[in-house]
C-alpha cells in the first residue's frame, strides 16, 4: 500500500510538465486538461483512502529515492501517510478541483490563461509533495515549490507595478521562513546524527534521550520551526505580506492565501509536535504568537476598506487560534478547524466580487449617513487611536522594512565600489589565495586557518548584499551573486575539508545556472541596450522564452529542487559545526539574500510595464 503514495505526486507533476507544451490559445484544452488531472488525482485519493480505512488505517512510510549517501549523511525522498496527511490532502484536492473549475470561467480571455493553469498545477504538485512528505527534506522540497508558485501567481498581472512589487515583498518574507527551516534541519542532523523520517519522529522513545541531554538545542529547533511556521501562515509579526499577496487573480488568492498555502505552517507544527511536545517554553511561545495574531488580525479585518484584505486578516486570526489549539494538544480539533477555515475562506473569496456588487447597489439605494457624536472623552480618544492603528495595519509593513531590510540595504550601499575590472581582479586574487591556503594548510599557522572560514563567509555575504542593492547593470548584480556562491563553497572547503563530491553537488547546479543566466542577460543587453536595475523593463513581452529560461537559471542559483544545488545546500550546512555561530549566520544570510537578489533581477529585467510605449500600459496605482 505504501508504494502507491508516490502516485499522488507523479500525477500532478506529469500534468504540469505536459501542460507546458499545450497551445496557448486553446483555452478549453488547457482548462479541461488541468481539471482532469486534479480530478483524477482526487478520485484516486478517495479510492486509496477507502481502501486504507478498510485495512485498519495504518501509518504508511515509503523511502523511495536516495539522492545522496555518504558515511555521515544521507539525503533521501520519503513519503508518509496518516490522518494528518489524509485531512490536508483531501481538503487540498477538493478545493483545487473546485477552484480550477471556477477558474475556467473566471479567467476566460485573460492573456495569461495558460500561465495561470500551469502555475496551479505546479502549486498542486508542491502541495502534495509537502503533505505526503515523510521527512524534512521532502517537506522542504514541497515548501519551496509552493513558495515560487506563490511568487508567480502574485505577479500574474506582470504589466502592473504593484503586483510585481508585492510579489518581491512576499519573497523577502518567505526567505526568512526558508532559512529558519534549513537551520532547524541542520540542528536536527547534528542532534540526531541522521536524516529523520516522521515515522521515527513519532517514536518518542527513540529521541527522548537526545532531547533530554540537549535541551537548549531542542529549544532552538522548536523556535526555528515556529518562526518558519509563523512566516508561512502569516502570523505576527510577519502578517503584512498576506494582504499584499492578494494582488493576484481572485481564484489564486482563494486557493493559496485563503485555504491551502497559508495553512502550511499549521501542517509544519503538527509534523514537528514530537520535538516540542515536552517543552513548555515552545508551547507558551506558540500560544503567545497565536493569541496576539488572532486579536490584532481580527481588529484589523473589521476596519479594512477592501474585501480581500478583510478576508485575509480574518483567515490569519483563525490560524492564530489553530496555533493555540496545537499548543494545547487538541490536534483533532485543529484539523477540523483547518478544514472549516479553508472551505469558508475559499468560498468568501470566490463570491467576493458578487458581494461587492450587491453592497454597492445597497449603498446607493439605502445609504444613511453616520450620526456624528460631538462628545469628546478619553475613552473615545483611545477608541479612535486604536481604529487608526488598525486601519494602518499596525504599521507592520513599515517595521519589517525599517528594522529587517533597511540595515542590510545600508550595508550593501557601503560597498558600491565592488564593480568593473577592479572587482573581477580582486575576486580572482582573493579566491586563488583561499585555494592556496587550502592546498598548503600544513605550512600555514592553525590560527590563520581557523580565521579564514569566517572571512570567506563574510565576503560572500558582502557580495550578495551589494547585489541586493545594485541599481546599475543587471549583469553586474548577477556576477556578484555567483561570486558569493563560490565564496560559500570555499568557506566550507577550508572549514571542514569535506568530500569533493559534496562540493561538486552544490557547484554543478550553481555553475550551470550562472552560465545560463549570464548568456541570457548578455543577449537581452545586446537587443535592448539597457537593462539596468533602476526600473522595470518588461522584456517578457518581446522575449518570453528568454524570460522563462532566466527564471529557471535564478531558481537553480538559489537552490530550487531542479538542480543538484538543492541537495548541495543541505550538504554544505551539514559541514558547519554547532559552535560556529558566526559562519552559520553569514552563510544563512547569504542564502536569504541570494534568493531575493536573483528574483529581483528577474522581476526588474522581465516584469513590469514595457519601456516601449506601443505595448499596453497599466496605471502605476492599479
Amino acid at each position: 500500500m505504501s508504494t502507491l503514495l508516490q502516485i499522488f505526486i507523479l500525477i500532478p507533476l506529469a500534468g504540469f510538465l505536459v501542460s507546458l507544451f499545450l497551445p496557448r490559445k486553446k483555452e478549453r484544452v488547457i482548462s479541461a486538461f488541468a481539471i482532469s488531472i486534479i480530478g483524477f488525482n482526487l478520485l484516486v485519493f478517495i479510492i486509496f483512502t477507502v481502501y486504507w480505512l478498510m485495512h485498519d488505517h495504518p501509518m504508511l512510510n515509503e523511502k523511495k529515492i536516495c539522492l545522496f549517501k555518504s558515511s555521515d549523511f544521507e539525503f533521501f525522498i520519503d513519503f508518509y501517510f496518516d490522518k494528518i496527511t489524509l485531512v490536508f490532502a483531501g481538503v487540498g484536492g477538493v478545493l483545487a478541483f473546485l477552484v480550477s473549475i471556477f477558474s475556467k470561467y473566471y479567467m476566460h480571455r485573460e492573456e495569461g490563461f495558460k500561465r495561470f493553469f500551469n502555475t496551479i498545477l505546479l502549486f498542486y504538485t508542491g502541495y502534495n509533495l509537502a503533505v505526503f512528505s515523510g521527512n524534512f527534506e521532502t517537506l522542504f522540497m514541497g515548501w519551496e515549490i509552493i513558495g515560487i508558485a506563490s511568487f508567480l501567481l502574485i505577479t500574474f498581472y506582470r504589466d502592473r507595478y504593484l503586483p510585481v512589487k508585492n510579489g518581491l515583498k512576499t519573497v523577502f518574507v518567505y526567505r526568512i521562513g526558508d532559512v529558519c527551516f534549513i537551520l532547524a534541519m541542520w540542528m536536527c542532523h547534528h542532534l540526531f546524527h541522521e536524516n529523520i523520517s516522521f515515522i521515527k519522529l513519532y517514536s518518542s522513545q527513540l529521541f527522548s534521550s537526545e532531547l533530554t541531554g540537549n535541551y537548549f538545542t531542542g529549544i532552538c529547533i522548536g523556535i526555528l520551526f515556529l518562526i518558519a511556521a509563523a512566516v508561512k501562515s502569516a502570523q505576527l509579526p510577519f502578517s503584512s505580506w498576506l494582504p499584499r499577496a492578494m494582488e493576484g487573480p481572485t481564484t489564486s488568492s482563494a486557493i493559496f492565501y485563503g485555504s491551502l498555502s497559508v495553512h502550511l505552517g499549521v501542517f509544519l507544527l503538527l509534523r514537528t509536535f514530537p520535538l516540542w511536545e515536552n517543552m513548555l517554553l515552545i508551547k507558551i511561545l506558540i500560544i503567545i504568537v497565536g493569541l496576539k495574531t488572532s486579536l490584532i488580525a481580527a481588529s484589523i479585518s473589521r476596519v479594512q476598506s477592501t474585501v480581500k484584505t478583510q478576508i485575509a486578516y480574518s483567515s490569519i486570526g483563525q490560524i492564530g487560534i489553530i496555533f493555540i489549539e496545537l499548543a494545547c494538544g487538541f490536534h483533532t480539533l485543529a484539523l477540523i478547524h483547518f478544514a472549516g477555515n479553508a472551505f469558508l475562506r475559499t468560498y468568501q473569496l470566490l463570491v467576493s466580487p458578487s458581494v461587492l456588487n450587491y453592497l454597492i447597489h445597497h449603498q446607493i439605494y439605502y445609504f444613511e449617513p453616520h450620526k456624528y457624536d460631538e462628545s469628546d472623552s478619553f475613552l473615545k480618544k483611545i477608541k479612535y487611536s486604536f481604529y487608526i492603528l488598525c486601519v494602518k495595519e499596525w504599521n507592520l509593513d513599515f517595521y519589517l522594512f525599517r528594522f529587517l531590510w533597511e540595515p542590510f540595504k545600508w550595508i550593501g550601499k557601503k560597498f558600491s565600489f565592488l564593480k568593473g575590472k577592479l572587482f573581477i581582479a580582486s575576486f580572482i586574487g582573493i579566491y586563488l589565495l583561499g585555494l592556496m591556503c587550502y592546498f598548503m594548510q600544513e605550512n600555514i599557522p592553525p590560527i590563520i586557518i581557523e580565521f579564514l572560514p569566517g572571512l570567506f563567509s563574510c565576503l560572500a555575504l558582502i557580495l550578495v548584499l551589494k547585489a541586493f542593492t545594485e541599481r546599475g547593470e543587471a549583469i553586474d548584480a548577477w556576477r556578484l551573486i555567483v561570486s558569493a556562491q563560490f565564496f560559500v563553497a570555499l568557506t566550507i572547503v577550508v572549514n571542514e575539508l569535506p568530500d569533493l563530491i559534496k562540493i561538486l553537488f552544490f557547484m554543478s547546479g550553481i555553475i550551470l545556472s550562472a552560465i545560463t543566466g549570464a548568456i541570457i542577460l548578455t543577449k537581452i543587453k545586446s537587443k535592448e541596450n539597457n537593462i539596468d536595475l533602476n526600473c522595470f523593463h518588461g522584456n517578457t513581452y518581446e522575449h518570453p522564452k528568454f524570460g522563462f529560461v532566466f527564471l529557471l537559471a535564478c531558481l537553480g542559483l538559489i537552490g530550487f529542487p531542479i538542480t543538484p544545488a538543492f541537495v548541495g545546500i543541505d550538504l554544505l550546512f551539514s559541514q558547519i559545526h554547532l559552535n560556529q555561530v558566526l559562519i552559520l549566520t553569514f552563510i544563512s544570510l547569504t542564502f536569504v539574500f541570494t534568493g531575493i537578489s536573483a528574483l529581483r533581477i528577474y522581476a526588474r529585467v522581465f516584469m513590469g510595464q514595457h519601456k516601449k510605449t506601443y505595448h499596453p500600459m497599466a496605471y502605476k496605482s492599479s
